[in-house]
């Protein structure tokens, strides 16, 4: 009884974990839907969806050699299917340098890595070594399928911002990971829990840093300046770079012992918005007779 009580559990798991992961490979199309808008990747980056391919064909693999494990089957085809649309469309609107390294990455992972897995375990594993062999493997990159996220931390800890940092798709991993640890360990396939571990503690790291900068903004000026926008674009050869030309009036405050009033100094900001991914946002301030100051 308490076999069978096991597997329904078991089964169940498997089937949440699939929606849940599901609900994961849906979590960019907010930032796929930005980049189809604005027709720029900006500083999003393709390692996560390349990794997570990668991720998807291994486990795939895993599951066809494990046999009786249509759940790993039907979840890692539409991975695949949803990895494959994404990766697309980030081709679309990448720049050249983009599409050159993340050609680079899929020939790495997706041709010669994989390839090399796949005559490797089967010249040198039989039977159930083998599937042993291509589950550590899989164990292995499922680790890097968590912690891909990681890789803009660095951008968010020096820009202070989260914009390139999807919450939803670190609490849906988080939740995958939760779920699927279950669904490996009542089955007793560990190669399937024990990343999950790490997932979770990764998915708590990358929440922990949104809460920690979702309301922080950096102050290019300070409170007293007011500041008008006189214009919004401007087109240069190289591609649409979008700005706004701001003129500051730095209203300087009158001492009561000053024999005169200090006439207001007028000032004229560039504030580079928006410049795909080759740009770093910052501002320009042009004053009279003086150079350029530029503000990162």
């Amino acid at each position: 009884m308490a076999i069978i009580s096991a597997l329904h559990m078991a089964t169940a798991f498997g089937i949440l974990g699939n929606i849940v992961s599901f609900l994961v490979y849906l979590a960019p199309l907010p930032t796929f839907y930005r980049i189809w808008k604005k027709k720029s990747t900006e500083g999003f980056q393709a390692i996560p969806y390349s990794v997570a391919l990668f991720s998807a064909m291994l486990y795939l693999y895993y599951a066809f050699l494990k046999q009786n494990s249509i759940i790993l089957i039907t979840i890692n085809t539409i991975g695949c299917a949803t990895e494959i649309t994404y990766l697309t469309i980030y081709f679309i609107y990448a720049t050249k340098q983009s599409r050159v390294s993340t050609t680079r990455l899929l020939l790495f992972f997706n041709v010669s890595l994989l390839g090399l897995v796949i005559v490797a375990t089967y010249f040198l594993a039989r039977g159930h070594q083998r599937v042993i062999a291509v589950g550590w493997i899989c164990a292995a990159f499922s680790v890097t399928v968590f912690a891909a996220p990681l890789a803009i931390i660095r951008q968010v800890i020096r820009t202070k911002s989260v914009e390139f940092m999807p919450f939803y798709l670190s609490l849906f991993l988080t939740i995958c990971a939760v779920v699927w640890f279950f669904y490996g360990f009542l089955i007793k396939d560990y190669f399937i829990a024990g990343p999950n571990i790490l997932g979770f503690v990764f998915g708590i790291m990358q929440m922990t840093l949104y809460v920690v900068y979702k309301d922080r903004k950096q102050q290019i000026l300070p409170a007293t300046v007011a500041e008008t926008k006189v214009h919004d674009i401007i087109t240069g050869a190289g591609g649409d770079i979008i700005v706004e030309l701001k003129d500051l009036d730095h209203h300087q405050s009158q001492d009561d012992n000053s024999e005169t009033d200090r006439p207001n100094k007028h000032d004229l900001e560039i504030v580079v918005l928006d410049y795909g991914e080759q740009v770093v946002r910052g501002v320009v301030v042009l004053q009279p007779n003086k150079e350029p100051n530029v503000i990162a």
